[in-house]
């Protein structure tokens, strides 16, 4: 009988499932894709007593084929269900002790209901489906287990994304990625909270320099960004939601703008030129290219005056005079 039929028949299935899962333990996680994608229908209790019974054959498997199979389930349309069930039978624990402590684990002092766990199951149920924005809004709170603390003014977690990333280079040894995922996944962990914190304030080159430095994951992180919000506050969920569009739109219009536009003003080479008593000769145009190489970097501010360049060549120390 195929899986799937097994997961149908309500009455009698715990015993053939038992049999199937010591005979290929992936079973387990089997039955958690069919929960993802089937509507996040759970299997029959005694199924789902079975796989808890023998969870523990999991951890005999090939380390890299369990990984697939988790993200398959990450994938599906319900996939809030399917950690639930993975939950309840064991399985989470054994494969991610990091993400079993959140359960229960209070994010606002005395609502037990807003737990990191529930929280967590519905970022990555919100998330868009790339793997990596799945796995990073998996793991995206692991950090606060360790850095959560309690004030007169309430729970908090400060540096929990930074210390999330490193908690996730143990995830990544005990189920290994692709290197190039790994380096994505870790990002997006560590960075995760840094569209939230965008606000009006932001001059037009801190937003150049945020879009700098999280390439080439911009589009990722937003997407986490988006997912990562789940208040049931009136009009908070939609508030939040447009400052990280008007981010994105933000940072689409600057870069169609420095497309267009050149990052120094026209006439500069004569301005240093007099400024700085010097002739025409290559060293003003590596003096420009200096300035460019410093706007790139962010260190300077594309089209500003041409006294504003001046003062910075004359702290740069590349003129001598």
């Amino acid at each position: 009988m195929e899986l799937q039929e097994l997961l149908e028949d309500r009455n009698d299935a715990g015993m053939a499932i038992r049999a199937l899962i010591q005979e290929a333990p992936l079973t387990i996680l089997r039955i958690a894709i069919a929960i993802s994608e089937n509507r996040g229908r759970w299997p029959a209790e005694s199924v789902t007593r079975a796989a808890g019974e023998e969870s523990g054959l999991i951890l005999d498997l090939p380390a890299v084929e369990v990984r697939q199979e988790l993200e398959r389930c990450l994938l599906g349309r319900d996939v809030d269900q399917a950690l639930e069930w993975l939950h309840a039978v064991g399985v989470v624990k054994l494969l991610l002790p990091e993400l079993e402590d959140c359960v229960d684990l209070a994010q606002e002092a005395g609502r037990m209901h807003k737990d990191v766990w529930d929280h967590t199951k519905l970022v990555v149920k919100q998330s868009v489906r790339r793997p990596a924005v799945r796995w990073a809004a998996l793991l995206h709170d692991i950090g606060k287990v360790p850095t959560r603390t309690f004030t007169k003014n309430g729970v908090h977690f400060h540096g929990h994304a930074e210390v999330g990333a490193r908690m996730f280079d143990k995830v990544a040894r005990r189920l290994p990625f692709e290197h190039d995922d790994r380096k994505k996944i870790r990002f997006l962990i560590k960075h995760h909270l840094r569209s939230n914190q965008y606000g009006d304030k932001w001059t037009d080159s801190a937003v150049r320099r945020f879009a700098r430095d999280m390439e080439p994951h911009l589009t990722d992180l937003l997407d986490l960004s988006r997912a990562d919000i789940t208040s049931k506050r009136p009009g908070r969920r939609q508030m939040l939601l447009h400052r990280i569009s008007e981010l994105a739109d933000r940072i689409e219009r600057l870069r169609e703008e420095d497309a267009r536009l050149p990052p120094l003003p026209p006439g500069l080479g004569n301005t240093i030129m007099s400024h700085f008593g010097l002739q025409p000769s290559r060293l003003i145009g590596d003096l420009k290219r200096a300035l460019e190489v410093a706007i790139e970097s962010g260190e300077v501010e594309a089209r500003r005056d041409d006294a504003y360049y001046i003062d910075w060549l004359e702290k740069s120390g590349l003129i001598n005079r």
